[in-house]
């Protein structure tokens, strides 16, 4: 599964956590991990992931969406994944929360 290969790479390579969902006592700062779509033929395969970089200030979830953007880019060095392609990343703060958090959304390939 492709999303369990993207969580095990961002967990070795951010100093926050990574999550599929909210639980109930989440950290100060951590990234959701959310699978929009996807799609593909034979053995070749196309995903959409959102990665919502949560944290205490609108600054530092602007500093947290730049540095988890750098290590999903880094993805490609990954066996699985053929292709890493930044779609779009803006800020996304939850206004039913009122929790800061930045989205950047990208389309990846993986066999």
């Amino acid at each position: 599964m492709i999303e369990i290969v993207i969580k095990k790479f961002l967990d070795e390579n951010l100093k926050v956590p990574s999550f599929f969902e909210h639980t109930k006592n989440m950290p100060e700062s951590f990234v959701i991990i959310e699978k929009t779509g996807s799609g593909g033929s034979d053995y070749v395969h196309s995903a959409t992931f959102a990665f919502q970089s949560y944290a205490p200030s609108l600054q530092k979830a602007a500093e947290l969406n730049e540095i988890v953007k750098k290590t999903v880019e880094q993805l490609v060095t990954v066996n699985e994944v053929s292709g890493v392609h930044h779609n779009s990343d803006y800020n996304f703060t939850d206004t039913e929360t009122q929790k800061y958090r930045y989205q950047a959304v990208y389309d990846i390939n993986y066999f």
